[in-house]
């Protein structure tokens, strides 16, 4: 056991100050910064700092005021003034402050403090630090210096390349301060990542750890310790002070001293009060101590029976003995005899020396019975609470060393590898917070070893399992740590492995799915040129289908490079792609499903071409025929067109001519018959559209129905205009001058005649016209307001206006001929007999036939007749 010596300040010797502050100038200037720091810590409570110590401390002002923050009491007011005196009185109020609190002060004067000797104020500061921050430091039986070193053994002690044994050396490399610290504060420091070969790097950490968590402020300099072969003691001493008061407090442990051994002796009466003395001192002697506290406590009430019951009768043998010698001593004086002389080694002298002896031994025999039982009690209690904490801790490890050893990480995903490290750095917070718990065990164990347990070697073997177990758990813990990372490392490759190819795998699934779409699309073509677009876009699909390949073949290398890894590193692949619902085999599926529909796609289009060069035979036949007969209807149309308007020749040479070219277009009606058969082919192919043609089907039909209606109506109008001819007496003569006459005011050829043309006309066969007039003309020759007059109308007028012959019954006759001897005509025979405007005409001025069996919708010709020719009111 550590038996440290302490030295009050009042015992050391009086150049002990002085001694504490000299050295060089590297030295002086540490301890100035130390020092300065030192005090600003407590200054800054106030407010207030220094920044030169030499200087600032001067007036004695910040001096007193750094005394009443470190103390927590009230000084004598300062003196304001700025004179010299002044400042001294000021120190001196300081210093004498210092002596009060036991500390004596020598070769210190206010005068040097005044006048800025640096030497001096050092030595004072260092002697408020030692009283104020040192002194009150007390460790079991040591305390100050002793105190701090010890404390600082005991609470670094667990930690590797930590062996504190001074205040200058053992704390170069840092590791001893990173070690305090992380023992009362573990979550500031990761102890296990200090190297001892980066003394700097440790310096610097517990330094900045220490200000920005503890409150301690930055007082030395990494370099200046690493760079000396011995740092300043009490530099060390005064920055570890900082962490003594900052972790301990007012804690304190006393330990039990140590006593001697007694054996148990049950003492007997004796025939001489010397001969008891003499046996009953070698058994108060006897230290020889039992291991059980019921032998030690029967030791004590042997010794206390003693006292009550063996020892009183011997106190008044001896008492009376030496009133008898007195009195007998007196009697031979008195009769003038010679004194008792007793014989050698029996004189009432050696009897008070015996019994001095007695009492002196039994002074301490009782000391020693009460220290032991004191020492078996704090071994039974130690016992306790070692097989206490033990039980406790193998409580707790129970189980640990099998959790530790689980490879539960190598199927867990992502997220549990995760959750495990969570769950495992729980644990080695778990597992640091026992470290205390071990240390108390072992520091159990070693105060029952030092006060000489009985089952020390059961206690030490309990205590090696559990350090064992503890430094296993340790590796263990690290091991799994150290499997934990390597193993979510590799699976956070992998998750970005999965994520890239979620990334990949997405678009060019979308590109499969729209590929298989086209390829599956139904098309709907009408000629080559689109078949062969289609074709062409299939080419330069095909032409994709390499690089698309190689971005499958990527992705796949994905997804091989993730079960590498797996199979390298022994991780089992558990679940799906967490970012895609995508799977390698969907990829290959697919790409499979687009490479077939590829052929087939081809022979979709090859099939597609051949429907298209049949449908392209289908049109130019049709283009062919269609091109020969649509110009032939025209020319037919404008044939007839000519002999219609022609003046040369007779009406009935006309009617010939009519009839000859109604006989050939009759004939001509088997080419439209195969051109309708080849029409319906094309119908049949679905095809809308002709190139090679401007005709289309219903141009024909139209062209052929206008055609066959026009040789009719023409037929008809000639027919008319035999009828007119022959009833109004009209020569042939007149009818050709009618005809020159409205084909040369027809200036659009066109059969009609504008208003303006039939005036011009009328004026130029000789008739003054007002606009009245003409407007009443217009009425007869375009009733149906069409705003052109027909060759029909203008002959109707013009015979009208030449046979002054014809009356009311010759135009009822010629309507009864019309309709067929019936009193009334309808509108279909109007339609169907007279040219469209003069039916119209008709129509819309004849009245309703009112008379028996008239037909629906019959019409009075009779009433119209006469009101025409001004022979009714109609």
């Amino acid at each position: 056991m550590l038996i440290a010596h302490y030295l009050t300040f009042k015992d050391r010797p009086p150049t002990q100050t002085l001694m504490l502050v000299t050295g060089g100038r590297w030295e002086m200037n540490l301890l100035n910064r130390t020092f300065t720091a030192w005090c600003n810590s407590h200054l800054r409570k106030a407010g207030t700092q220094i920044e030169n110590i030499e200087e600032d401390f001067r007036n004695g002002l910040k001096l007193m005021l750094l005394l009443e923050v470190i103390s927590g009491e009230r000084l004598p007011k300062p003196d304001k003034g700025k004179m010299r005196f002044h400042k001294i009185a000021n120190v001196n109020k300081a210093l004498d402050y210092i002596s009060s609190k036991g500390v004596k002060l020598v070769s210190i004067g206010a005068e040097e403090i005044v006048d800025g000797n640096v030497k001096m104020t050092l030595g004072m500061i260092w002697t408020i630090i030692l009283r104020f921050a040192i002194q009150d430091i007390s460790v079991e039986e040591t305390s100050a210096k002793e105190g701090l070193l010890l404390w600082c053994q005991r609470k670094t002690a667990p930690y590797r390349n930590v062996n504190v044994q001074n205040f200058h050396i053992s704390w170069k490399d840092g590791l001893a301060l990173c070690a305090l610290i992380h023992r009362h504060r573990p979550d500031l420091i990761d102890y296990s990542k200090l190297r001892k070969d980066d003394p700097i790097g440790n310096l610097n950490t517990a330094f900045e750890v220490a200000e920005k968590y503890l409150d301690i402020p930055k007082m030395l300099d990494a370099e200046d310790i690493v760079n000396t072969p011995k740092p300043d003691e009490k530099a060390i001493m005064t920055y570890v002070s900082c962490f003594y008061h900052a972790f301990a407090g007012a804690e304190q442990v006393k330990s039990l001293v140590t006593a001697l051994i007694l054996f148990p002796l049950s003492p007997t009466s004796c025939p001489s009060l010397l001969e008891w003395i003499r046996r009953t001192i070698p058994w108060l002697e006897n230290r020889v101590a039992e291991q059980t506290m019921r032998a030690m406590q029967q030791k004590l009430e042997d010794f206390r029976d003693y006292r009550r019951v063996h020892k009183p009768p011997r106190v008044q043998e001896k008492c009376q003995l030496e009133i008898n010698f007195n009195t007998l001593q007196t009697k031979l004086r008195l009769s003038n005899r010679p004194a008792f002389m007793p014989s050698e080694g029996k004189m009432v002298s050696d009897i008070a020396n015996a019994w001095k002896g007695l009492e002196q031994v039994e002074k301490g025999y009782e000391e020693w019975l009460l220290t032991e039982i004191r020492r078996l009690e704090r071994l039974d209690h130690l016992a306790e609470k070692f097989k206490q904490k033990c039980g406790l801790h193998e409580s707790w490890t129970t189980g640990k060393e099998h959790l530790l050893s689980q490879k539960d990480y190598e199927t867990a995903s992502l997220m549990e590898i995760r959750a495990l490290m969570r769950k495992h750095e729980a644990f080695e917070s778990d597992l640091a917070a026992h470290q205390d718990r071990v240390e108390q065990i072992a520091a159990i164990a070693q105060e029952l070893n030092e006060l000489d347990y009985h089952d020390a070697a059961s206690v030490n073997t309990r205590c090696q399992g559990i350090c064992d177990q503890w430094d296993n758990l340790g590796t263990l813990t690290q091991k799994r740590r150290d499997a934990l990372e390597r193993v979510e490392k590799l699976w956070e490759t992998i998750d970005q492995l999965y994520l890239e190819f979620a990334k990949r795998a997405a678009p060019f699934n979308n590109w499969m799915d729209g590929a298989m779409e086209d390829l599956q699309d139904m098309f709907i073509v009408h000629s080559i040129e689109e078949i062969q677009s289609l074709i062409t876009a299939h080419d330069q699909f095909k032409a994709t289908l390499p690089e698309a390949d190689k971005e499958r073949i990527a992705i796949m290398g994905i997804q091989n490079e993730i079960t590498k890894i797996a199979q390298t590193y022994g991780i089992k692949l558990v679940g799906v792609n967490p970012y895609t619902v995508l799977s390698p085999q969907d990829i290959t599926n697919k790409w499979e499903a687009v490479k077939q529909l590829v052929p087939l796609r081809d022979q979709m289009l090859q099939e597609e071409v051949a429907r298209q060069q049949a449908n392209e035979r289908l049109r130019r036949s049709f283009a062919a025929q269609a091109n020969i007969i649509g110009p032939w209807i025209q020319t037919k149309m404008e044939e007839i067109g000519h002999v219609s308007v022609d003046i040369a020749g007779s009406l009935e040479e006309q009617m010939n001519n009519l009839k000859q070219y109604e006989q050939n277009i009759i004939n001509y009606k088997s080419n439209i018959d195969k051109l309708e058969g080849d029409h319906q082919l094309i119908q049949e192919a679905l095809i809308f559209d002709n190139k090679h043609t401007n005709y289309t089907m219903e141009h024909i039909r139209v062209g052929w129905e206008q055609l066959l209606t026009t040789i009719a109506r023409t037929i008809n109008e000639v027919e008319n205009q035999i009828l007119t001819r022959d009833a109004k007496g009209i020569s042939q003569e007149q009818l050709n001058e009618f005809r020159a006459s409205f084909n040369h005011f027809d200036r659009k050829r066109n059969g009609m005649m504008d208003p303006d043309d039939f005036r011009a006309c009328l004026i130029s066969m000789g008739y003054d016209l007002g606009e009245v007039e003409f407007a009443r003309i217009m009425t007869l020759v375009d009733p149906n307001n069409t705003g052109v007059v027909t060759f029909q109308a203008f002959i109707d007028f013009m015979t009208r206006e030449t046979a002054e012959t014809d009356t009311a019954e010759q135009v009822m006759a010629s309507f009864k001929i019309l309709a067929s001897d019936k009193p009334y005509i309808t509108m279909e025979e109007l339609r169907r007999e007279l040219p469209p405007e003069q039916a119209e005409y008709c129509i819309s001025r004849m009245t309703k036939y009112v008379g028996p069996e008239a037909a629906p919708g019959a019409l009075d010709y009779i009433s119209f007749s006469s009101a025409l020719y001004g022979e009714s009111d109609l």
